[in-house]
């Protein structure tokens, strides 16, 4: 991964030899929302014969997906990120790819999950996944507000700086680095407001630590611990966007009087 998130391709390539099982990458980055090259992955994997698995779980809703054509071998994601249930996800595999099965002791799922099926999950996730198609051409207008509160954030707080490539990203997106502050102070202070917001991912949640995304893009620590991320989806209006930039830049002015510089 490079300053801007991205790829390193060649460092990809050069870890690819005969002994290689399994290549598997995100889709988008869970924290910058740094899209990377799959279809080019998976054409490198196939003329290695690797098998290639994408966790889709950032992009499946906000950009197009088409498993098929990008010739991956097994794609997984997540009902919640496309506004279904919570707790429910998919696994795609490409006809003729073996695996072991997660749960042994029934014939569900083709033999590779044992147990009764979640049928409400199933069907939520999958009206889901439908108005989630219907509403892609919703994307560039999602992604107009959060280029809005992008650039006034960059302009209104000074020592402010957004994390990965601004250019290649799913629509909804932004990593906004505070330098000098601590992000958990910063989510504390939007959380009374009702402005939700996150730092780093929820599954590393609970460390002091800077998050490893930001630390592998080699982020400065003075940023890194201070980044947090926006994420907006269809359903986030235009006044959520002046109220967060309305309130944004007192709480950042107030956590910099009272919190030591770094």
């Amino acid at each position: 991964m490079d300053h801007q998130g991205r790829l390193d391709l060649p460092a990809l390539i050069a870890a690819l030899n005969e002994e290689t099982a399994l290549v598997t990458l995100l889709w988008a980055n869970n924290e910058t929302g740094v899209i990377f090259p799959i279809a080019q992955i998976a054409d490198l994997c196939r003329n290695l014969r690797v098998p290639f698995h994408v966790d889709g779980t950032q992009a499946v809703g906000k950009i197009p997906v088409d498993v098929q054509a990008s010739n991956i071998d097994a794609m997984s994601f997540a009902a919640h990120k496309f506004h279904g249930p919570k707790g429910v996800s998919a696994l795609y595999a490409r006809r003729g790819v073996r695996m072991r099965p997660l749960l042994i002791g029934g014939p569900q799922e083709r033999q590779r999950r044992g147990g009764t099926e979640n049928v409400p999950g199933i069907v939520g996730m999958g009206r889901a996944a439908q108005l989630a198609k219907q509403h892609l051409p919703d994307m560039p207008n999602v992604a107009r507000l959060r280029d809005r509160l992008e650039a006034e954030i960059l302009k209104r707080i000074l020592e402010t700086s957004v994390n990965g490539c601004v250019d290649e990203r799913i629509p909804n997106t932004t990593n906004i680095s505070f330098a000098g502050l601590e992000a958990e102070a910063i989510l504390l202070l939007l959380s009374e407001q009702d402005i939700c917001a996150s730092a780093g991912a929820a599954c590393s949640s609970g460390s002091l630590d800077p998050s490893p995304v930001l630390q592998a893009m080699k982020i400065d620590s003075r940023k890194a611990h201070g980044a947090i991320r926006f994420s907006l989806s269809r359903m986030t209006t235009e006044e959520e966007i002046i109220r967060t930039l309305e309130i944004l830049p007192g709480v950042i002015a107030k956590l910099r009087k009272v919190m030591p510089a770094r």
